[in-house]
């Protein structure tokens, strides 16, 4: 969380290796072919610059081209699967999500911060799909109308947080979500407080969904984990009476068992 970044200007800064992962990043649910000029749009770049990072990575096998669409190839699946391989905490975290979706019958995720989106690390879903878009390792989410977002929001150091604010852009999702930036910090407050946090209908009309930090023995924040639940079916009050104990159980078996 306090590593030091370098900037975009600094000699040890590779703006080549930004772009071509700026590119891959730029392909979504939304946008999964695109033709040179989307990219170029998405992406910022110009047309030329779009183009030449494109070739480069269908030659490596990256993206696929269908004349004038370009889209990922399965091979782009292999850098999520060596940072779950290098990551020695990531069968933990899986066998307890599984655990809670087995006692509740509710899905539960891992997620981590990635500027103002989380994206998802781990997941164990529950039969039934509670949101209009698939969500799996990789599925990004806006981090301030998310469970998890805030959990980590909260967990961020005072300059670190004040910097994510300054940044943030508030939008209404359905009528329930916070758009006002003042409310929006005095709940954080409160989930800093609480040590976790409920998004009732705030992102997916229907969607109440339940968030906890996770750390690993030595007290490294490993990401957030929740539960996600329809809110027709499970209370507010059944959210945290019942399935908050579960999902800080699960929270600290982590912690217990990530030495």
């Amino acid at each position: 969380m306090n590593e030091e970044k370098l900037s975009p200007d600094h000699r040890d800064y590779v703006g080549a290796l930004a772009s071509g992962l700026e590119i891959i990043v730029a392909f979504d649910p939304q946008h999964k072919k695109m033709t040179l000029s989307e990219v170029a749009d998405r992406t910022g770049m110009d047309r030329a610059k779009a183009r030449r990072f494109l070739l480069t990575l269908h030659a490596l096998g990256y993206i696929k081209r269908e004349e004038r669409l370009f889209s990922l190839t399965p091979q782009v699946l292999g850098l999520g699967y060596a940072y779950n391989m290098s990551n020695d905490h990531i069968s933990v975290v899986e066998h307890y999500l599984h655990d809670i979706t087995a006692r509740l019958g509710e899905s539960s995720s891992l997620a981590v911060l990635d500027q103002q989106e989380i994206m998802y690390v781990v997941r164990s879903p529950a039969a039934h799909r509670l949101m209009s878009i698939t969500l799996s390792a990789g599925t990004r989410l806006p981090a301030a109308y998310t469970s998890m977002g805030r959990v980590l929001v909260a967990k961020l150091p005072p300059e670190e947080q004040k910097d994510w604010l300054r940044n943030l852009s508030l939008e209404a999702f359905t009528e329930h979500s916070i758009v006002d930036k003042s409310a929006f910090e005095q709940m954080l407050l409160q989930v800093a407080e609480q040590n976790f946090c409920v998004v009732d209908q705030e992102l997916d009309l229907g969607l109440r969904s339940l968030a906890v930090p996770a750390f690993t023995f030595d007290g490294t924040l490993l990401g957030a984990i929740n539960l996600s639940t329809n809110a027709s079916r499970v209370s507010h009050q059944t959210l945290l009476k019942e399935y908050l104990p579960v999902l800080q159980d699960a929270a600290e078996q982590i912690r217990l068992h990530t030495q």
